[in-house]
């Protein structure tokens, strides 16, 4: 079980830079986007992480309240569930 929910963790993390981080490129290029709500699921799927790593290493969506807040509220859920599933 361990090892699934190892495993859960690397690649959901990295789905979600990759989505965040492919965001501000469309963003930047004006292109059609990833709605938030994606976002939000990725993060609450356990992605968090990588969500909030992307978002300030790209400085993407830094302004808006709901990902200052909602993704770090979402990191801890994470933590929680990924401690629960690891004990």
């Amino acid at each position: 079980m361990v090892k699934v929910v190892m495993l859960w963790f690397v690649v959901t993390n990295i789905i979600g830079y990759v989505v965040m981080s492919e965001d501000k490129n469309k963003a930047r290029r004006r292109r059609e986007r990833v709605p938030e709500k994606t976002l939000f699921v990725l993060a609450a799927m356990g992605g968090a992480l990588g969500v909030l790593i992307a978002m300030y290493r790209k400085r993407h969506k830094t302004r808006h309240t709901s990902f200052r807040i909602g993704i770090p509220l979402l990191l801890l859920l994470n933590v929680l569930l990924y401690s629960y599933f690891l004990r």
